[in-house]
């Protein structure tokens, strides 16, 4: 294989993006000056001509795109509906009604987290909705902003990559499955398999699941998160002070409007209604067209789904919804719905913009064309890609374009994402040491790129090949439960999720923080501690030990006490 075209510029863009927002806590700005980077990187340092290659080949086909497009007006609906639902008294409603249960701060973060399990089919629709709706819940309890985004974002990307039900399962499996495909014939893996068995080596993922609960029970918090607890205890509106976080006041229930709970239960549950059922029947539909059998499980039913086409429509339904509800009513007149849904929609418009601004530097990085057309040349598309993610892949394989002789001959070496099968003897890394470096590996990709999807897309198909390379050539026979495989391909799972929730640039780091009104940089800041505390944790009584032989069901648990001494020790009560 060719060398990479740019090496370490390509890291450029998103070192600038994640740097400047840092600093000047405007992201939006931010993630333009690091896709105009990028573009000079890639039209050979002219100012003029990467001007015209950031906005009409960068920033223009992403908005254009039909995908982004429905993904931005799922979140500009989910807004207006909100906004009918606060103003016709709904929201008052359902936090009338979920108050009962949640009368303190910790059974607030715990329904929180609770609710955040339950909707487990696509992390787009958990950010929204819990974000949008538990607010208020938030707000009276005086849990901060900082830390319902939290909440939000710990339980969206997780929960959605372990259900065996969601938008994310087919798609991990197809990565599996592209990763098998280069190994020999005579292997005994699954895709399916693979995938199931490797749920209890994803140590990020179910840590990360796990610290929620214990942040609340044991009601404790440190870093950057304890300060934004007590001056949420100080202040009716954490970040008050930060314009972008606040709710329009017209959008505020009007007082002599009884707060009816089914106005803000109903147009949410119908939303999940609809949103399920066409994928289903969206998923089904792909299925049929690619000539599956009608008895298809339902996993790959979703994974074939439209899932934004189902969450425009399934929002738009809740909309309307929301709307008749106020006006048979008699709660609020046409033009004040429309008002009301103009307001909602207006809140959400700075995660929009942020949104295709990353979304325009996930592509920049990428190694698809502007249409989406894979490689399959080498570095086909340099004129307008940077290949960051097979950049970083080289670190840990520089050799990886050469083909292993036994798996599939004559077949030639074609695309540069993984589909070549890699010879043991390209690793740097002995074997004991794999999940770890994997998992560091996919984390630095999806945190650069701030996408889990095609960091798990790069890798996946390198970290197959080359364990399975590694563990043949030191005489073991590779079996659907061997330890080192399953922990390599929950590495890259886990940590293309840790990655993209500390990532500044990363969509469900970027609508959580938006969906709870709270500053993007606050957000990104105050959970970073936390995430980064259990990464730590999954490396060093995770990946570390299970590479030399420790039993993940001794680990588990392992990890699980070592996240509560941390809190016990290092954790201060917010009170």
């Amino acid at each position: 294989m060719p060398p990479h075209p740019y090496g370490p510029l390509s890291l450029l863009p998103p070192v600038v993006a994640i740097g400047l927002a840092i600093v000047t806590r405007r992201a939006a700005l931010a993630l333009v000056v690091g896709i105009y980077f990028g573009a000079l990187v890639t039209t050979g340092g002219n100012p003029f001509t990467a001007v015209y290659d950031t906005l009409e080949v960068q920033l223009w086909p992403t908005l254009t795109d039909p995908g982004k497009l429905r993904v931005f007006a799922f979140t500009l609906l989910m807004g207006a509906m909100i906004g009918v639902i606060c103003r016709c008294g709904g929201m008052r409603g359902l936090i009338g009604l979920i108050a009962p249960l949640a009368n303190s701060r910790r059974s607030g973060q715990m329904i929180t987290w609770f609710l955040g399990l339950l909707i487990f089919f696509d992390d787009y629709a958990n950010t929204i909705l819990l974000g949008n709706t538990l607010r208020p819940l938030c707000e009276r309890l005086r849990i901060s902003r900082e830390k319902l985004a939290y909440l939000v974002d710990s339980t969206a990307a997780p929960v959605a990559g372990l259900a065996l039900v969601s938008t994310w399962v087919a798609v991990e499996i197809d990565y599996l499955r592209d990763g098998l495909e280069l190994l020999p014939a005579t292997n005994q893996l699954r895709a399916f398999d693979l995938f199931l068995a490797s749920i209890p080596y994803r140590f990020y993922v179910l840590m990360a699941l796990l610290f929620v609960p214990l942040v609340a029970l044991l009601n404790r918090d440190f870093g950057p998160m304890l300060a934004a607890e007590r001056r949420g205890l100080r202040q009716p509106h954490p970040y008050g002070e930060d314009a972008e976080a606040q709710l329009e006041d017209s959008m505020a229930a009007q007082s002599d409007l009884s707060a009816r709970w089914y106005n803000g239960v109903l147009p949410i549950v119908i939303t999940l209604a609809v949103v399920m059922v066409l994928l289903v029947v969206t998923g089904r539909r792909a299925l049929d067209a690619a000539g599956a059998p009608p008895n298809a499980p339902l996993r790959d039913i979703l994974g074939s789904a439209a899932s934004s086409v189902s969450l425009f429509y399934g929002s738009l339904t809740g909309l309307a919804v929301a709307a008749l509800l106020a006006r048979m009513q008699g709660l609020l007149t046409a033009r004040q719905i429309a008002e009301a849904a103009g307001q909602g929609a207006r809140v959400v418009l700075p995660a929009i913009v942020i949104l295709w601004c990353a979304s325009s530097l996930s592509r920049q990085t990428s190694n698809k064309s502007v249409t989406g057309a894979p490689t399959r040349t080498p570095y086909q598309f340099q004129d307008h890609r940077l290949y960051t993610g097979d950049y970083l892949a080289n670190l840990l394989v520089p050799n990886r374009g050469q083909k292993a002789d036994a798996s599939r001959p004559g077949e030639p070496a074609s695309r540069v994402t993984g589909s070549e099968a890699i010879p043991a003897s390209s690793a740097r890394i002995p074997i004991e040491l794999l999940p770890t470096v994997v998992f560091l590996l996919a984390a630095v990709v999806s945190f650069c790129t701030g996408t889990s999807y095609g960091t798990m897309g790069i890798l996946l198909p390198i970290v197959l090949s080359l364990t399975y390379s590694m563990l043949s050539a030191g005489g073991q026979t590779v079996t659907p439960d061997n330890p080192i495989l399953l922990a390599c391909v929950g590495g890259v799972l886990a940590g293309a999720i840790f990655g993209d929730h500390c990532s500044p640039i990363s969509d469900t780091t970027i609508l959580s923080s938006q969906a709870c009104a709270c500053n993007h940089m606050a957000h990104v800041i105050t959970q970073m501690p936390y995430a980064l505390t259990v990464a730590v944790v999954a490396v060093l009584f995770g990946t570390l030990p299970l590479g030399w032989g420790v039993s993940v069901w001794l680990l588990l648990p392992a990890q699980a006490i070592v996240l509560i001494v941390i809190l016990r020790v290092v954790g201060r009560q917010v009170e």
